[in-house]
């Protein structure tokens, strides 16, 4: 049997090179939208389909919440169909980028719609290519790669609880007895992580090297 190649996504994992990302998604000037989709990959850090196939139906104002359902998460289709929704505490800065949004999207199904149609979702190929133009090549950083952005920094530069961080990834976490997290558990302390995330991505972006 060929060996299985696990191909990891290009992603910028240094606090002072993520600070000239956001730099450069701070002064994009391409579609409103596009410009939209990297800032929330940036503090959500969820997978990139979930980015752009989020439905203004996901979003409670009220809470500061977003609920992905079931069955639009990347999981097995047993999971899908029974498995609990996820959810997506939504600090201020988000909260901003989407009522920015609303007057533009907030008419149709889905907050990011494909500018030919809005009856589909943004290509997956526009975040990407965005990318691309402001000089981040597949080899430097991707839309997937702002997960492994979040996951590096919170953990080796913040110090945030692995656990919660891979709660937010929406990846498997299990207790010490091998039983998996419940998903709507720790949603307090995950809520004040994202928080100290997107005032940390402030900090960053604020930052003019010397």
């Amino acid at each position: 049997l060929k060996p299985i190649v696990v191909k990891h996504m290009a992603a910028v994992l240094e606090p002072a090179k993520a600070g000239e990302l956001l730099r450069s998604i701070d002064g994009y000037a391409g579609q409103p939208m596009t410009k939209a989709a990297l800032a929330l990959s940036a503090l959500l850090f969820q997978r990139p389909g979930n980015i752009r196939q989020m439905e203004w139906a996901w979003i409670d104002f009220d809470t500061a919440l977003l609920t992905i359902p079931s069955q639009d998460m990347k999981r097995r289709l047993a999971q899908k169909l029974n498995g609990r929704p996820h959810f997506v505490p939504l600090a201020p800065q988000a909260i901003a980028i989407l009522k920015e949004l609303q007057p533009l999207t907030g008419h149709g199904r889905y907050v990011f719609p494909s500018l030919r149609t809005g009856e589909r979702p943004m290509s997956e190929n526009t975040v990407n290519a965005a990318l691309r133009g402001m000089g981040y090549s597949n080899e430097v950083h991707t839309a997937h790669g702002f997960r492994a952005t979040a996951r590096t920094i919170m953990d080796e530069v913040l110090g945030e609880r692995v656990d919660l961080i891979e709660h937010q990834l929406a990846h498997a976490v299990k207790d010490a007895n091998g039983r998996a997290y419940n998903r709507t558990a720790h949603l307090p302390a995950r809520r004040d992580m994202m928080q100290r995330w997107a005032d940390y991505l402030d900090e960053l972006r604020d930052q003019i090297e010397q």
